[in-house]
């Protein structure tokens, strides 16, 4: 899961994905990171994680990090919660590995994301509104992927 400085949408990206996939008994390894290393080492912001908290979701351990390039090849997706982020991730992705970047909202249903052109916004600048709806948002991209995995399986 990959924002920009990981500390608001990638990191309730990654607490979400690990809960629902627990919950479904599908075993995932997932990570979060930023296309910048603005807030390396940092905890995620306390907006996100009160939001989601509040929907049982836990940011236990996560720090913030900035992606790698070994990224690539460790992981069979790497999911961007926006354009910007994804465009960046492709610049930095070896050819023959970009067909793992993707939009993590190309997983939630088409009404989900239509007004934002899939792209999860960016709440760092809003009010509490923006955290609700970022969380919703990345709910619907984890719940089409899981049910994209389940038929996969």
């Amino acid at each position: 899961m990959v924002c920009m400085g990981n500390i608001c949408r990638s990191p309730t990206a990654e607490a979400v994905l690990r809960q629902k996939a627990h919950n479904a008994g599908i075993g995932l390894h997932i990570e979060s990171a930023g296309t910048l290393a603005l807030h390396k080492g940092n905890k995620p912001d306390s907006r996100s994680v009160d939001t989601a908290q509040r929907r049982g979701y836990s940011f236990k351990g996560q720090r913030s990090r900035p992606v790698e390039n070994s990224d690539f090849e460790r992981f069979d997706l790497i999911l961007a919660m926006d354009d910007d982020n994804m465009r960046e991730l492709l610049i930095r992705c070896p050819a023959a590995l970009r067909d793992k970047v993707k939009l993590l909202l190309s997983y939630a249903d088409s009404n989900a994301a239509s007004e934002l052109s899939n792209e999860v916004p960016d709440p760092y600048y809003g009010g509490k509104k923006g955290f609700e709806l970022v969380l919703e948002l990345i709910e619907q991209g984890c719940d089409g992927l899981l049910s994209e995995l389940r038929a996969a399986r």
